[in-house]
């Protein structure tokens, strides 16, 4: 019963830290003008990868996504949808944990560029005139897929890469 009440605080835990970390790098990024709109490299998107290693990094994610976007100029809009995309992207990305290319979770780290690519692109295709049309829609998803590239695939490797080599992902009680 112990050990239950123990694995349960650390995903709490893990979870809350994972959240916090999420709204503090989006807040960062929003200070750059980085965090919302078309071409976002949201530095707490990198975080999308840490799914692989836990799965307490789904509720944190969601929950710091959800904060995150209270500041978001789309307002409800973003704070739902977004916050649903980062749900599906990391149940997804959770699920192609078993797969690496080279050792790296490259299969893992696109869920998050493509499902927020689509949703956020219809986002701002519904949401802002200037993306209307065809073109408009085309213009959203590219943008935001450009800025995830960056965020999940680059940045997201390299801390996948940082806490597998630096014994940190044993002290975090990761399980991967």
């Amino acid at each position: 019963m112990e050990m239950k009440s123990k694995n349960g605080i650390t995903y709490i835990a893990q979870a809350g830290v994972i959240a916090a970390l999420y709204v503090a790098l989006t807040y960062i990024s929003a200070a750059f003008n980085l965090a919302y709109g078309p071409f976002q490299i949201r530095l707490s998107e990198m975080l999308t990868i840490l799914p692989v290693f836990t799965p307490a990094a789904i509720p944190g994610l969601v929950i710091g996504c959800v904060i995150g976007n209270l500041g978001s100029p789309l307002g409800i809009v973003d704070i739902i949808f977004g916050s649903v995309a980062t749900l599906i992207a990391a149940i997804l990305t959770r699920s192609f944990k078993p797969y690496k290319i080279k050792g790296l979770p490259v299969l893992s780290a696109l869920p998050p560029i493509i499902v927020n690519a689509l949703v956020i692109g219809l986002e701002l295709y519904i949401m802002l005139p200037a993306y209307a049309g065809l073109i408009g829609f085309a213009y959203g998803v590219l943008s935001v897929a450009a800025g995830q590239l960056i965020a999940c695939l680059g940045l997201g490797l390299v801390l996948y890469v940082a806490i597998e080599k630096s014994g940190v992902k044993k002290s975090l009680h990761f399980e991967s």
